[in-house]
């Protein structure tokens, strides 16, 4: 059975947009954030993406390594998001590039076939999508980088569950500017 993650830069009161999903909150992190996102990425087998957060890195990825200033960093992490396999959820997109495919049925539904079958770790992405898979039982490790700001409001980061989720907290570490990063399995 494959591993699924649930990981986005959050706020310190739970959101991962503000009000009008705004993410200029984050500011762009720290190299060592960066670096620690792209790891992360080159172990993920296949990215799952909502509509929304799908429409934000297909805006930019695709070309990230030819921007002017490119870091070695932004040109691998760029490379690899091309490169890596992707699904889309989405009942209003028409099509989707980059090594990726559409899924506009029951995403609870693939996202269990998903995990079923053989390879490594996915990801999932987006708040809608991974909402579902959290609520529904799918997810095993959530990875928070928290940064220190508060919102007040926004696209929380946490879906209201009907029943509790023990963790096992596995990893803490702190990057500049005050973020902290953890990460925490699910106990089943």
């Amino acid at each position: 059975m494959r591993k699924l993650i649930f990981g986005m830069n959050v706020t310190l009161d739970g959101y991962i947009a503000a009000t009008g999903v705004d993410i200029g909150w984050s500011g762009p992190p720290s190299d060592e954030l960066f670096q620690w996102w792209l790891d992360r990425e080159r172990a993920i087998d296949l990215t799952l993406y909502g509509r929304r957060l799908w429409e934000t890195m297909s805006s930019y990825w695709p070309t990230g390594d030819e921007q002017p200033g490119a870091t070695a960093a932004e040109i691998e992490f760029a490379r690899n998001w091309r490169d890596t396999p992707k699904v889309v959820f989405s009942s209003t997109i028409g099509e989707v590039g980059w090594n990726s495919r559409l899924v506009t049925g029951d995403a609870v539904a693939e996202i269990t076939r998903l995990k079923a079958g053989d390879g490594g770790p996915m990801g999932i992405g987006g708040a809608t999508l991974a909402a579902a898979a959290m609520r529904a039982g799918l997810i095993d490790e959530y990875a928070l980088a928290t940064y220190p700001v508060l919102v007040g409001g926004g696209t929380p980061f946490f879906t209201a569950l009907d029943s509790w989720v023990n963790l096992n907290l596995v990893e803490t570490r702190t990057f500049p500017g005050g973020v902290v990063l953890t990460r925490y399995e699910t106990r089943r």
